[in-house]
């Protein structure tokens, strides 16, 4: 490593460390000259060797490896921002991928949702389970509350449900683009393992999903357009956008917007007739 970069890795190993409170690990906190745990207590619960570790703060230690950082990480006690960031201080990248399972989003993310009254909008993770939604998704694409929690999966929706099937105008393509931004965003969040059952049943399910699967396209999500035949306000068409949820790279958000403005009528009068409320004023645009 470079002088610049080995000092920077120290610095940030000695903040965290004096930042940590000895007696949340047990350690005695007096009789300390300077605040934290001590360099041979980090490498103790880091079980690294104490001479390398205070080289490495001391900016002398050489590159360390992915391992030693991820034992560092945990002997810190490091958040997952900050063990990105020691990643890249002392390997010049980011770890490799670690899927976190979630069940739920946090009330602020929940309340994003529900202030886009008419525009549906998910939360969905890594392998595709929906875990959050606002009431225009409910109402106008899928309604997630009515199934089961394993059956909240995009996936399974797209090969298993007929009246998903039929409302995508051109289901054959959109299976095809669904799959292959499957297959990259399992692999960008190191899901294999947690996609495994699921690719097996949906492949013994469905020969459409298998036939699919066994071309190995990838495609990133990104934007586009999705055209459904909706049963009560006919072919619609919506513009859609995905969105990291910053700090949880495993989470995506998309939102799907009218493309017209008389679609955009149409959602906001449907969505208010089926809340039993007064259809809502449209705003003048310029």
């Amino acid at each position: 490593m470079s002088g610049d970069v080995a000092n920077a890795l120290g610095s940030f190993l000695r903040d965290r460390r004096i930042k940590l409170d000895p007696a949340a690990f047990g350690f005695t906190a007096g009789r300390r000259r300077t605040p934290g745990l001590r360099r041979e207590e980090v490498a103790a619960r880091s079980n690294i060797s104490p001479t390398w570790y205070t080289w490495l703060e001391q900016g002398r230690g050489g590159a360390p490896s992915a391992d030693v950082l991820n034992r560092i990480a945990t002997g810190l006690m490091l958040t997952e921002p900050e063990r990105e960031h020691l990643f890249i201080l002392g390997l010049g990248r980011p770890p490799e991928a670690r899927y976190r399972h979630a069940d739920a989003v946090t009330p602020r993310l929940q309340r994003v949702l529900d202030a886009l009254p008419n525009s549906p909008a998910i939360v969905k993770t890594a392998t595709w389970d929906v875990i959050a939604w606002n009431q225009a998704a409910a109402t106008v694409l899928t309604d997630y509350s009515t199934l089961p929690r394993e059956q909240r999966n995009v996936l399974r929706i797209m090969f298993s449900n007929a009246r998903v099937r039929a409302a995508q105008e051109d289901w054959r393509s959109v299976a095809r683009f669904v799959v292959a931004s499957f297959r990259a965003d399992a692999a960008r969040a190191g899901a294999g393992a947690e996609i495994a059952q699921l690719v097996k049943e949906l492949s013994r399910t469905s020969p459409e999903f298998h036939a699919l699967w066994q071309e190995n396209d990838v495609a990133v999500e990104g934007d586009g357009m999705k055209r459904l035949r909706h049963p009560e306000l006919g072919l619609i068409e919506l513009e859609f956008s995905s969105f990291a949820v910053d700090g949880r790279p495993d989470l995506a958000m998309i939102v799907y917007n009218p493309s017209t403005m008389e679609t955009a009528e149409q959602i906001r009068s449907f969505i208010a007739s089926r809340a039993g409320l007064p259809r809502p004023d449209l705003p003048k645009l310029d």
